[in-house]
Order: C-alpha cells, then sequence, then structure tokens
C-alpha cells in the first residue's frame, strides 16, 4: 500500500474537494477511500464534508492497484481517433461495452486492452478507460479516456452537459410534431425491475431529450435525439413515451417486429466533446450501420 502525506494551506475546504484536487480523482473515488478508512486528518478518521484548515496534516493510504482481470482480446473494433489521451470508438450493435451479468469475454473491454496502449483506471478493474455507455444492441459513438487526468475532464464535461451526444432513431409510426422536448423522470420499472421507465419525481431521476423529426415514411420516422441527461435507456424509454418506440426494440417496443434485425435502429452517430489537454472543441461523426441504411432505403421504395 502507498500512504501520501499532504498540509493543508487553504482554509475551511472540504475534505473530499482536498482529495480530488491532490489525488486526481472523482469525488466518487475519494469518497470510498474515507468510508474505507483509508484517510486520516490529525491523526483521526477523516469524513467527507469535514472542513480542513490550514496546517492540517492528511494521510491518505491507497489501497494496492488491482491487475486487470478482463483479458485483452483480438476482436475487431473501429477506431475512429486515437492519441495519448483518448479514443473515439464506433462500436457495432451487438457488442457490450463493459463484462458484467455474466459477459466475460468478447466485450469493448476486452479489444480496448488489446488495441490501446493504455487506459484509464478510476472506474476500476471491469471497467477500464469507460467514461460513457450505450447499450448493448445500440451502435455508434463513445469515447474511451486512456488516462486519468482525461477520464476526470470528460466525466465533467458529461456532468456539465458539454460534452454533445447525438442519435439517430428509427421510430414506428409518426410522429405528429416535427420537434419537441420530453421531460420526465427515469427510474427502475415497478412492473419489472430489469426495464426503465418514466416514474414520479420521487422515484427517478431527471431525463430531457430533444427530438427533431429528419424523414417521414409511411408508418416510421427517421429521428434526430440529442441527450441533456445520461439516463439508462433514455432515449429508448423516451421514444415509448412519445407512443412510438424505437424499430427492433422488442424490450421497450412490439415484441413482434416488421424487420429482421439484431437489435433497435438507433445510433450514436455525432460526439462533441473538449480534448482534456488540449482545450479544442473535437466533434465526430459515424454514418448509421449498413442494416440500418438498408431499412430505410426499403422504406423509400415505397
Amino acid at each position: 500500500m502507498d500512504k501520501l502525506q499532504f498540509t493543508a494551506e487553504s482554509v475551511c475546504q472540504r475534505a473530499d474537494v482536498f482529495l480530488c484536487e491532490k489525488l486526481d480523482k472523482t469525488r466518487s473515488a475519494v469518497k470510498k477511500l474515507i468510508d474505507g478508512g483509508c484517510v486520516f486528518i490529525n491523526g483521526k478518521t477523516a469524513k467527507p464534508s469535514q472542513e480542513i484548515a490550514s496546517g492540517d496534516l492528511i494521510e491518505v493510504t491507497l489501497p494496492v492497484a488491482e491487475e486487470y482481470t478482463v483479458k485483452p482480446e483480438d476482436i475487431p473494433i473501429e477506431i475512429i481517433y486515437e492519441d495519448k489521451d483518448i479514443a473515439v470508438v464506433n462500436k457495432p450493435q451487438g457488442m457490450t461495452v463493459h463484462m458484467g451479468n455474466g459477459n466475460v469475454e468478447g466485450t469493448l473491454v476486452n479489444a480496448l486492452l488489446y488495441r490501446l496502449d493504455s487506459l484509464s483506471g478510476i472506474n476500476g478493474v471491469i471497467r477500464p478507460g469507460i467514461v460513457h455507455r450505450i447499450d448493448k444492441d445500440t451502435s455508434g459513438l463513445l469515447v474511451v479516456a486512456k488516462n486519468d487526468k482525461a477520464h476526470l475532464s470528460l466525466s465533467e464535461q458529461i456532468a456539465e452537459k458539454s460534452c454533445k451526444r447525438t442519435y439517430l432513431a428509427l421510430l414506428e409510426g409518426n410522429l405528429k410534431e416535427d420537434s419537441g422536448r420530453v421531460t420526465t423522470y427515469i427510474g427502475r420499472s415497478p412492473q419489472d425491475r430489469v426495464k426503465m421507465a418514466v416514474v414520479p419525481p420521487e422515484k427517478g431521476k431527471l431525463a430531457i431529450t430533444d427530438f427533431t423529426v429528419i424523414e417521414r415514411y409511411e408508418g416510421f420516422t427517421l429521428c434526430r435525439f440529442d441527450l441533456h441527461t445520461g439516463r439508462t435507456h433514455q432515449i429508448r424509454v423516451h421514444a415509448k413515451h412519445l407512443g412510438h418506440p424505437v424499430v427492433g426494440d422488442t424490450v421497450y417496443g412490439v415484441k413482434k417486429q416488421k424487420f429482421k434485425l439484431g437489435g433497435q435502429l438507433l445510433h450514436a452517430y455525432r460526439l462533441t466533446l473538449t480534448h482534456p489537454e488540449t482545450g479544442e472543441i473535437m466533434s465526430f461523426e459515424a454514418p448509421i450501420p449498413d442494416y440500418f441504411e438498408d431499412v430505410l432505403n426499403k422504406l423509400k421504395k415505397k
């Protein structure tokens, strides 16, 4: 175990805020250290909200870092962009982002460990480099952090909503409005705990999605969705809430699908972020997959 010591220079700063800056870790990671009894202030166990005065001695015992338990796998993945700090990946439909619920192989993390020379460690040994996720059966762009400094910056951008994520989806039926905003609260479905649902405010978290109709077909609508929050299954739940679920979504949509698909026609096609090191505004796009394009071409012919 590594032991670190700091002498506070500022007055009345919270212990967790102080350590976030000194250790270059997220607030949740610091809270785990404090709750785990790894932080002492003037020889006494610290509390997250405890104020630090000038001259206080802060001692931190860092647990031994775990080795990655996820094995690198030579799985083809499309890397749109890469430098020493970040990588932008176009995830295919059908690939899980990280291990969990029985998925220990074939995940995006397995592929990243093989392809990239480094990944951030803030999210632990199961989710190295993963800043945000997209569903297994959703395709498209996500950014990966190659070091902890980049991870902290990207996480902050997502929290502050300065990282923009835009999706394309084909919906069942025809929306009445050409554009609009869906504002609800999303939480676990009281009927099925595996699913998410629109719930009362006290039961969920605020979820905001903007939608714009791109093209209308007979019985279907192609829409753009812009996320203002990042709740689990947010677009899929909001599409159902609108009364027009995503085509191919057998969880939130119709069970009997008209097209033979391996998942929902939902694609994260644009990602805009600020580079953690240079401060440059960067925007990336990934065209919709062939199977998505094939469905649109069939609808156009009608």
